[in-house]
Parts: structure tokens; sequence; C-alpha cells
């Protein structure tokens, strides 16, 4: 095996790990379900972002994250896109958590297929990306299939279009922001950090009550939420280093599949005609939002070929 096809393999392993980690959250969050959801959203800041220090700490990166910050501080136009990119994944935590813990899985899973394809609006309507007639189509039919089940069951899908517009705005920002994965999701909860610490002082009288010291189950759990929160993450950056963005596309499908499945055969959630014929025009839509992406990846590249060997031939002449 060349050095080219073990890259590969680790990318889509490390890419795998990453998605079927995000898959599996929702168990992790079921075991704080005697926790609000706001305070549990609150240790998860509040660890992650020691965590993640002691990650920068440990590979080195203490003092480029510092000068990062800096940087960052110094120019308005890249501290409001961190704030803003620091407010959008909080309201993503959130809402996932809550829905988790109010038995809404099915519903959360349906916003994170929604997601690529509101990614794409924005990339369209904000960044003025081009997309094919296949691809409009493919954005039709989801537009189509939250028609439905908005009709059918009489309620907006808040919960579905919160995770997948927040996770939207969120990866929107990270694109125009450019600021490592890393160091960024650091600068990120730092920033909320202080309103995580007043939040939780003002809910507990004390650092006893705050952290749980009479329920070590507990307190190692909201400990863990800061892993649980950077491990898929640093397997996703090891992942989108080594393989294709399309690659990577196809295998995000198994986080909200997962949770699908876990929420209709773990934790008996409801899952209806309605529910099927809507997951089913969503599933047909990524299906063909991605094959169109392909092709459209395939054709670019042979062009790039074509245009490349023009020049060799030229050159030769």
């Amino acid at each position: 095996m060349n050095n080219e096809q073990h890259s590969i393999k680790t990318g889509v392993l490390a890419g795998a790990c990453a998605y079927i980690l995000w898959g599996a959250l929702p168990i992790y969050w079921k075991w704080l379900d005697h926790i609000p959801a706001q305070e549990v959203l609150a240790h998860r800041i509040l660890w992650s972002f020691i965590l993640l220090m002691i990650l920068l700490i440990v590979i080195g990166r203490g003092p480029s994250f510092l000068n990062e910050l800096k940087q960052i501080i110094k120019n308005p136009r890249l501290l409001i896109g961190v704030i803003l990119s620091a407010v959008f994944i909080t309201a993503n935590w959130y809402i996932y958590i809550w829905s988790v813990t109010n038995n809404h899985i099915v519903r959360a899973s349906l916003g994170y297929y929604i997601n690529p394809l509101v990614s794409v609006l924005l990339g369209v309507f904000l960044l003025k990306e081009k997309l094919t007639k296949v691809q409009w189509l493919s954005v039709a039919l989801a537009g189509v299939a939250v028609t439905i089940l908005t009709v059918s069951l009489g309620t907006f899908p808040y919960v579905a279009l919160g995770l997948a517009f927040s996770f939207g705005f969120y990866g929107l920002l990270k694109k125009i922001v450019q600021v490592g994965s890393l160091s960024g999701l650091a600068m990120e909860t730092l920033i909320v950090l202080p309103f995580a610490l007043l939040f939780l002082s003002l809910q507990h009288g004390g650092l006893y009550s705050m952290f749980y010291l009479s329920d070590f189950t507990t307190l190692w759990l909201l400990i863990g939420a800061g892993l649980a929160t950077a491990a898929p993450l640093l397997f996703f950056g090891a992942s989108a280093k080594r393989i294709p963005l399309s690659l990577l596309g196809f295998l995000q499908y198994i986080a909200p599949t997962m949770m699908l499945l876990l929420g209709v055969f773990l934790y008996d959630e409801t899952f209806s005609l309605v529910h099927f014929i809507t997951f089913g025009i969503i599933w047909l839509a990524l299906i063909m939002f991605s094959v169109s992406k392909y092709q459209v990846s395939k054709k670019l590249k042979r062009d790039a070929l074509i245009i490349v060997d023009k020049h060799i031939s030229k050159a030769k002449a």
C-alpha cells in the first residue's frame, strides 16, 4: 500500500470515527437527562474549554493560540465573526441537548439531514455560489419535505430547522473567518465561558452544588462532556486533511442515520408514515445532490487535466 492509499484509508477511518461518535452522542446526553439542558450546556462549555486548552498546551500550540487571539481582538471584523460563531455553535449545542433529553432525537436527526442543503442555500444567497438544476431540485425537494411535515403534524419543525440553520450559519462563518478548528473552538468557548459560569453560579449556591460533588457519577459525566465535544472534532480534523471533501460529505450521513435508529429503536420515539415520507424525500434529495456534486467535481478535474495537457503540449511544441 503506497503512502497516498494509506493516507486515504486513515482519513476514511478517522472520518467514520468522528461521525460515529457524533451519532452516538444522544446516548451520552440521555445519561444526563436528570439535569436541565441549559445546565448541561454550561458544563459542556466549561469542560470543553478546559480540555481544549490542555490539548493546545500539550501539542505545543499554546503560544500560537494566544497570538491568534491577540490578532483577532485587534481586527473588529474577525472578532465579530468569532463572536457570531460562538453564538451559533452554542445555540446548536443547546437545541441538540434539549431535543435529546426531551425525546426528540428523530427531529434532531432530520435537522442534520437537512443541514447540508441549508448550507448550500446559505452559500448561494450569501457567497453567490452557483447550483446545477439537479442541485436546485434537491433543495426544492427538501422544502417540500419540511412543508409536508409541518402541515401533517400541525407543528412547525423548530428543532430540525433550528439545528440545521444554527450549524449552517456556524459553518458559513467558519468558512469566512479563517481560524484553525482547534484554536477556533477554544476561542468560541472562551467567549461564552463567562456566561456559562455566571449561569452556574446563579443556578447553584456554591461550588459543592455546582459541580455535583455529592454525585461523582454526574460530575464525571459533566467533565466527560468536554471529551465528547473535542474527540469527534479531532477525528474530523484528521480526516479532512487526508480525504476529498466529497468523500467526507458522504460520511456525514452516518451521524443522523445513527441518531434516527437510536431514537426509533432504542428510545421508542414515534416514526409515523408522515415521518417516513418526509425522510424519504430528504434522502432522495441528498442522493440527488451528492451525485450531482460528485459529477460536477469530476468534470472540473477532467477539465483541469485537459488544460494542463494543452499547456504541456504547447511547451513541447
